[in-house]
């Protein structure tokens, strides 16, 4: 059991994550599971199976428990980000094993039932039957929660650029942009209806509200970039391209970028340092 639970752990730390948008309450979840399989009296034939349907349904007691005080938030929630070192656009997980911060911040306006549904069938494949006994419903309720949170999806996920290799070269054109206070070349590369979303956890200075269109959000970070000076190292943010804000030496946000057809389409940029403590720790030690 614990060999399969260990070749199983990063899959687990997915589903929790994906569920709750906090990689510490993912974690927690996880070592909980692992505790109930071992003290479990009831014969377990598919450990990892198990493992997975209790961890999502440890994972939606978080997200139903956190409901009211995501309410009350101050300015605009986003997701913990998953930040590593830049890498070969080829080395990139594929996107069923790692959730983008866009797809989080749509998923955050189902119900928790609804967005349960929605990554346990449409990301990582979990049969209905399944996903049933997770969220305490029957498969023809299961089926209608997914179909909901499908249309849901398509209506408000910003349209996204499969290839990494030119997601990350739009990208890295951003970061040029932005450090050089380019506006023009901001402007052609944003997408006219873009959307920006900037979360400071009422820690630090945020857009309360989302920025939209070219000329606003291009306005915006010129004006974030002349206030405060950052630089903007390459990074990938829950495995895509993205950007590590760094001022003085210190990680001060990051920022996930969604790419379509050349052009920025979403810009989440998480400020709140509760989220980047992991991001500092580990800029301390040297990685990004």
């Amino acid at each position: 059991m614990e060999e399969e639970f260990a070749r199983a752990r990063e899959r687990l730390l997915a589903v929790a994550y994906g569920i709750t948008g906090d990689r510490g309450a993912a974690e927690d979840v996880v070592q909980e599971s692992w505790l109930r399989l071992v003290s479990t009296r009831d014969p377990v034939d598919d450990v990892t199976g198990w493992l997975v349907v209790v961890t999502s349904r440890l994972a939606l007691d978080v997200v139903r428990s956190a409901r009211h005080r995501r309410e009350q938030y101050v300015g605009q929630w986003l997701p913990e980000p998953l930040v590593e070192p830049d890498a070969d656009p080829a080395d990139r997980v594929t996107l069923d094993e790692s959730v983008t911060l866009a797809l989080l911040v749509v998923l955050e306006t189902l119900s928790p039932a609804e967005r349960t549904v929605f990554l346990l069938h449409e990301v990582f494949g979990l049969p209905f039957a399944e996903v049933a006994g997770v969220v305490g419903r029957t498969p023809a309720a299961v089926r209608q929660l997914a179909s909901r949170a499908r249309r849901h999806v398509a209506d408000r996920a910003p349209r996204f650029e499969p290839d990494p290799v030119r997601q990350r070269a739009v990208v890295s054109a951003f970061a040029t942009a932005c450090a050089g206070d380019d506006l023009g070349a901001l402007l052609a590369l944003l997408d006219p209806d873009v959307v920006l979303r900037s979360d400071g956890g009422g820690f630090v200075s945020a857009a309360r509200n989302p920025v939209v269109g070219a000329d606003r959000v291009a306005r915006f970070l010129a004006g974030v970039q002349r206030r405060k000076p950052a630089e903007l190292r390459p990074v990938r943010v829950n495995g895509w391209a993205g950007l590590l804000r760094v001022h003085q030496g210190h990680p001060t946000g990051v920022m996930a970028l969604t790419v379509a057809d050349g052009r920025v389409t979403a810009v989440d940029i998480v400020l709140n340092p509760e989220k980047l403590a992991r991001v500092r720790a580990a800029h301390v030690e040297g990685t990004p």
